[in-house]
């Protein structure tokens, strides 16, 4: 029986299954939990006492900060920005900044690289990393969806494989590394001749053939090898 923690990793690998384009189903599950994360923190959330001690610290980053813009939820962000600031005041104070230790300089390269949203989606993200593995493990159904699965992205193929080998048992870790890798080498070599085809393509003597797969070859290697969680639903 489905649990309420597996319906959304069976959804993401039931639309990648029906339409191939959708492309990685951990990034269809990032670009969820971001878009979620993202109307939370712009709404009753962000005055909840615990969260806010959380913002205060922590921050945005450059991308975040850019979506919750586009939202046009000024108010919302200008209140956490009036907090948030006054941490980072506290952090740049010459008497704390010019601390030989050099705690307060290792603040702000630690505040530099934080962001409370990228850190919500990352735990989250995590979880469903787990029950992705364990409905592999339990679910036949869910096993043949996940070798339907079109491609894993490299970042997604690399912690779903480390996660793997850590939890599962060489057996069923076996056949999961096995399907993924399949998926992943296969889709990695088709990619690969359609790149090969398109730089051709700026070769004269190939003027009069036709382009194949390969006009968007360059984008759906990036999207490949970067994945893309920033594409906003």
């Amino acid at each position: 029986m489905q649990q309420i923690y597996t319906i959304p990793v069976n959804e993401a690998f039931d639309e990648v299954n029906e339409n191939s384009e959708v492309g990685c189903p951990f990034c269809r599950l990032y670009r969820r939990l971001q878009n979620d994360e993202l109307d939370i923190i712009l709404g009753a959330s962000m005055m909840e006492p615990d969260i806010r001690i959380k913002t205060n610290e922590q921050g945005f980053c450059l991308n975040h900060y850019t979506m919750m813009l586009k939202r046009q939820r000024m108010l919302g962000i200008g209140l956490m920005l009036e907090s948030h600031l006054d941490e980072v005041l506290a952090k740049v104070s010459p008497r704390t900044l010019l601390n030989k230790s050099g705690t307060s300089v290792s603040a702000l390269s630690k505040l530099e690289e934080s962001c409370y949203v990228c850190s919500r989606i990352d735990t989250n993200l995590s979880h469903m990393m787990a029950t992705a593995v364990y409905l592999f493990e339990s679910d036949g159904k869910f096993r043949a969806k996940f070798k339907k699965a079109p491609y894993f992205c490299l970042p997604h193929y690399r912690m779903l494989i480390e996660y793997a080998s850590k939890k599962m048992g060489k057996r069923q870790f076996a056949e999961l590394y096995e399907a993924a890798h399949g998926i992943v080498e296969g889709y990695l070599k088709s990619l690969r001749a359609d790149v090969s085809w398109f730089c051709k393509k700026f070769d004269y003597r190939y003027d009069e053939e036709p382009w194949y797969n390969s006009k968007d070859s360059i984008q759906r290697s990036i999207k490949f090898l970067s994945g893309e969680p920033d594409r906003q639903e």
